[in-house]
């Protein structure tokens, strides 16, 4: 059961064959009538942005346990950035940037308040009930827990939206969590394939926006240095071409240029991998993307290395460091 397409003579000028296309779009649990001007992907982000959890963002931290000062990133602005990269890219790739958006703005809902401390003490204290999976609270969250409709509880959001909620990291396997299972039983999601091409780009965009973001903050903090990250593949080399183009620049502006190279050259390293991954793979249909049994959107390997290698200096140096989450004294 598809939808209108309301945007003619909107958005990108072509979408690929491999595209979710609206008036294809996977039904709505509870059936409703279609928009007049607006497509069924621009209405699950509508949606989203004017949910009581999405509000709730601006509350929770992205690391830190509380508020430290105003230029750290909370889930909020996290969340806004990884839209913005997300559209960047679904554009270049020809998806859909509506259903892309969607499936970036709701990813962190679930999410709990005080930062990964506060994720990593809720789940030992639900491990007697299988633990807690941010992603899955995500999905109960847009199905149940949003309560502002007269005919149903959630958002009702597309099949579409909600399959790219649910692979947020890819394919789910066994054990489910519960909240998935439970939806699940209502409107097969077929979580064990791959979502589609909008979804994936959503998730890595996640990734680009959290490394670079977590690399301005901890500086912020003071959990590195400057010298430190210069050993990271990828900043180190965009330091040295913000020094060479730009000396004696002064700090604060020699350190946003050589991270918004960074961040650069990863959106643009996943658009050309994914183009030639997609060329390659030869899907004609966004049912051929789920199918194919491997992703489609991707980083080079050599980006992807990189990529972990910030990665892995960030939990060392950020995400377990005493001072992220030491306001609240927790473990």
């Amino acid at each position: 059961m598809g939808c209108t397409d309301a945007r003619q003579g909107y958005g990108p000028p072509m979408q690929s064959s491999f595209a979710c296309h609206p008036q294809q779009s996977g039904a709505r649990l509870y059936p409703e009538d279609e928009s007049a001007f607006r497509s069924c992907f621009q209405r699950d982000r509508d949606r989203i942005i004017h949910a009581s959890a999405f509000r709730r963002l601006k509350h929770k931290t992205q690391v830190f346990v509380e508020h430290e000062g105003d230029f750290f990133r909370t889930r909020l602005t996290h969340t806004i950035e990884v839209a913005q990269v997300a559209r960047t890219v679904a554009g270049a790739l020809g998806l859909d940037p509506d259903l892309t958006e969607a499936v970036a703005l709701a990813h962190d809902l679930g999410h709990t308040p005080f930062g990964h401390t506060g994720e990593d003490t809720l789940d030992a204290l639900m491990k007697p009930y299988g633990g807690f999976d941010h992603n899955a609270q995500t999905v109960r969250i847009v199905t149940r827990l949003e309560r502002h409709y007269a005919e149903f509880d959630g958002l009702n959001l597309t099949w579409d939206s909600l399959e790219g909620i649910a692979k947020h990291n890819g394919p789910v396997s066994d054990p489910i969590p519960y909240a998935l299972a439970e939806y699940n039983a209502l409107q097969d999601l077929e979580l064990y394939t791959y979502a589609s091409a909008e979804a994936q780009v959503a998730a890595l965009s996640d990734d680009i926006a959290y490394n670079n973001h977590d690399l301005h903050d901890g500086l912020r903090a003071g959990l590195f240095t400057e010298d430190a990250i210069r050993a990271l593949p990828i900043v180190g080399p965009a330091y040295a071409e913000v020094d060479r183009v730009y000396p004696g620049l002064d700090p604060y502006r020699r350190r946003h240029e050589a991270l918004r190279r960074v961040f650069g050259a990863m959106v643009e390293d996943l658009i050309e991998t994914s183009l030639l991954t997609l060329k390659g793979a030869g899907c004609a249909s966004a049912r051929d993307v789920r199918m194919l049994g491997r992703p489609v959107v991707r980083f080079s390997e050599t980006m992807q290395e990189a990529i972990q290698t910030i990665r892995a200096f960030l939990f060392s140096n950020m995400y377990r460091a005493n001072s992220a989450k030491s306001a609240l004294a927790l473990p």
